[in-house]
């Protein structure tokens, strides 16, 4: 039997996990600018702490989790979201404990649903996401909401919009709730079986129903910005108040509901103007749940956060025709001749790996004219010449990949030489966009074809 990847799963390799290390490499650099430090959280989790944390009125849990007994006949879950792990590791580990907050923790993992497989949308999936943890004030709504902005502004998404609603506190839920029950019992035979179920638990699901999405008796329910307190009202105006402040373009929309039970206050969807897309264009999602700290029995803590799918991410680029620069470079090919050569390569090979240099070697004993196109495969600045010369005179014969001159270089000032060729190839950089060499720059924020 020929054994296949499981349905709904992906496999990264050569590009695709070059475009995957790109964009975690980014996240990374945007959340260190941020002050987010990373949590790496178990893969499988209690069922309980996605039961009671996502909602058991929710799709994912009745519809979508991975849940098996183990040998311990203990019902355990794969993840299917990010925050409810995260929730569960601050409290158990202390992490309100000390004087660092808000506590801010970023994410970038693994992620389980079963659901139907579509493009962008898989059954295990790449999950980033941000969590602050210690404050309910508006700014960090709106610091939040800001990340994944320059995150897809940085990356070269167009015309990236905020579509941010308010839930309110528990009770301005507990007010719409009564009334969309008052609202949706005469016409609740009238939606699917979903909806009907959710009638009782959650009627709040009623209004994420994908099957009814279109319904005139959804469009007309009545809206949550109706019923907002005063303190919900004040809450929400002062997270529109900093976004306007951070100049980031967002529409107040009623129909963002999210389909996790968690969320308090401002939840909110980030889409760009995307080709190809359709009018699914969300490639964020995110908001506030002050109460989710203490629902799983930490003590009373505000938080907020957002989560995006990768893999979701990668698509959108790739329909925007937005190029993820290729590192895949080499700063030196190194080519011996003659077994004595061979070992002399690799010692310098390892040497300039440990002195900070992308360095590789010959492993097949190529003809030196397989070796030049071999270095050129690899995109290697320079390549490294070592015969029966170089090992009598003690220099190495260094050829410059792009030019194709060659010097002679000295053992001892080969690393010297290297980082002067090297920053200055960096330095007379020649792109359209950024004036970077399009084949071999290595600055951070060039977004040339092949720029790192």
């Amino acid at each position: 039997m020929h054994v296949t990847k499981m349905k709904g799963t992906l496999d990264f390799f050569d590009d695709s996990a070059l475009k995957y290390q790109f964009l975690e490499d980014k996240a990374n650099m945007v959340c260190h600018r941020f002050g987010f430090n990373k949590m790496i959280t178990p893969i499988f989790e209690a069922t309980e702490l996605f039961t009671r944390g996502v909602g058991e009125g929710s799709d994912i849990v009745n519809k979508e989790m991975y849940t098996f007994l183990d040998k311990g006949e203990r019902s355990i879950t794969l993840r299917p979201e990010g925050t409810a792990g995260i929730v569960r590791s601050f409290i158990e580990n202390k992490l309100y404990a000390n004087d660092r907050v808000p506590k801010k923790l970023w994410y970038l993992e693994n992620m389980f649903r079963y659901e139907r497989p579509q493009s962008g949308r898989y059954r295990e999936f790449l999950q980033f996401g941000c969590e602050a943890f210690g404050s309910d004030d508006p700014m960090l709504d709106a610091e939040l909401i800001s990340i994944p902005v320059l995150l897809f502004e940085m990356l070269g998404l167009k015309k990236v919009k905020v579509r941010i609603n308010s839930l309110g506190d528990v009770d301005t839920r507990e007010n719409y709730k009564k009334a969309l029950m008052e609202y949706f019992a005469p016409h609740i035979k009238d939606l699917c079986e979903d909806c009907q179920a959710r009638f009782s638990k959650n009627p709040l699901r009623i209004l994420d129903c994908k099957v009814d999405k279109d319904n005139p008796i959804l469009k007309n329910a009545p809206k949550i910005l109706d019923y907002l307190n005063t303190e919900s009202q004040a809450h929400f105006d002062a997270v529109l108040k900093y976004l306007e402040a951070l100049d980031i373009d967002y529409e107040v929309d009623s129909r963002v509901i999210r389909g996790l039970d968690y969320y308090t206050h401002a939840v909110f969807e980030i889409e760009a103007e995307i080709e190809g897309f359709g009018s699914q264009n969300v490639i964020c999602a995110g908001g506030r749940y002050d109460n989710l700290v203490g629902d799983l029995e930490g003590p009373d803590t505000k938080a907020v956060g957002f989560a995006i799918g990768l893999e979701r991410l990668m698509l959108a680029l790739e329909k925007e025709n937005i190029a993820i620069p290729d590192n895949n470079y080499l700063d030196v090919y190194l080519i011996y001749l003659g077994e004595e050569a061979k070992e002399k390569a690799f010692a310098i090979n390892h040497m300039l790996r440990i002195m900070g240099f992308k360095s590789d070697i010959d492993y097949n004993n190529r003809t030196i004219k397989a070796n030049f196109k071999q270095a050129e495969r690899l995109n290697a600045s320079f390549a490294i010449i070592i015969g029966e010369d170089e090992l009598k005179n003690n220099y190495l014969t260094v050829r410059n990949m792009q030019t194709k001159e060659e010097e002679q270089v000295k053992n001892k000032d080969l690393t010297s030489y290297l980082d002067a060729k090297l920053s200055q190839e960096e330095d007379s950089c020649s792109c359209d966009d950024c004036n970077h060499d399009e084949e071999h720059c290595k600055h951070d924020e060039c977004h040339c074809n092949k720029c790192e």
